[in-house]
């Protein structure tokens, strides 16, 4: 159901205007590759812009420099609208309907739970992060890649394989990188922004949700949750409990994390598998997804109720599951 690279850079090369729809609470791989697309297509003399609807991660903020926009007024001058790092249309929330006035839709991705939504897709699940999709795309047009779409691209390669610990990462991961350094990126910056550049507030949350955590499954697993009082009591935002999760995964003998964060009537799970567990089958059975090693769902009701259900299910992953 993909359609070739030349195709899509046929119709970018064709668009006067693109408007850029990364997928709902914003990560580095979606954001980075968003701003490397878009910074090249307006170097292009086209009118691109990323339509967003959330403020940006704290740590993700740098990458932004006029390119995000939280609204768009006209409707006749999409003549491309592209999404990125979406699986489903479902993930573009309240912009879903601004997304399909496009003339030509486009969607690029490297989840393998994509539903190839728009009407010209290209999806490659072997990709460590989309903005390795968007690297390819970058060279199928001839477009020179500097040192600032190389910082996009980084940053967004960085944050989805974890910073380039996770089974994801490839040889062909390592090579895109080598190729991005050659242009005199500054990676030394994008890692401080990314991971050295904490609030005092996000370290006493940090803490306070790890206190949360419960062990589980004989030491296979566990389970922590940060709350919206948690939120409040430290003047911090959601995303700043980011990284929680790999802190939990990485504790000796677990093979499956998970972390909830308490939203309005329903709660956001991410999971993370060490080895050899695949999380996406467990984020599967609640209308989620994600990659084998991360992935996530939405659970209706109260932490409480969340927690039972994903413990629930986990447990009965771990029972049956092989090796």
């Amino acid at each position: 159901m993909n359609i070739s690279l030349d195709k899509i850079v046929a119709e970018l090369n064709k668009a006067k205007s693109v408007l850029i729809f990364p997928h709902e609470r914003i990560d580095g791989d979606a954001l980075g590759s968003s701003v490397a697309i878009c910074i090249a297509l307006r170097r292009l003399g086209k009118e691109a812009h990323i339509l967003i609807e959330e403020e940006l991660p704290t740590n993700l903020a740098f990458l932004d420099e006029g390119y995000c926009i939280n609204e768009y007024s006209s409707d006749e001058n999409l003549d491309v609208c592209l999404a990125v790092d979406c699986s489903d249309v479902s993930r573009l929330n309240n912009r879903k309907d601004v997304f399909l006035k496009g003339k030509i839709t486009i969607s690029l991705d490297h989840h393998f739970t994509n539903d190839y939504f728009a009407d010209i897709n290209y999806v490659n699940p072997k990709s460590a992060a989309t903005a390795e999709v968007i690297y390819h795309i970058l060279k199928e047009m001839d477009y020179p890649i500097d040192s600032k779409i190389a910082e996009a691209l980084y940053a967004a390669i960085t944050t989805d394989t974890g910073n380039f610990q996770y089974s994801n990462t490839s040889k062909e991961t390592h090579l895109i990188i080598a190729d991005l350094f050659d242009t005199g990126m500054d990676y030394n910056k994008v890692a401080v922004e990314i991971y050295q550049n904490v609030r005092p507030e996000q370290v006493k949350l940090v803490c306070m949700a790890l206190s949360t955590m419960e062990i589980f499954c004989n030491g296979k697993a566990n389970i922590a949750y940060v709350t919206q009082d948690m939120l409040k009591q430290f003047n911090a935002t959601m995303d700043e409990a980011d990284g929680v999760i790999e802190k939990l995964r990485d504790i000796r003998g677990i093979e499956i994390a998970i972390f909830l964060k308490e939203e309005t009537n329903q709660v956001k799970v991410g999971l993370r598998a060490k080895a050899k567990a695949d999380v996406s089958v467990i984020a599967y059975q609640f209308g989620g997804g994600g990659h084998k090693k991360a992935a996530g769902c939405l659970i209706e009701g109260t932490i409480e109720d969340a927690k039972k259900q994903i413990k629930e299910s986990v447990q009965n992953y771990l029972a049956n599951m092989k090796g």
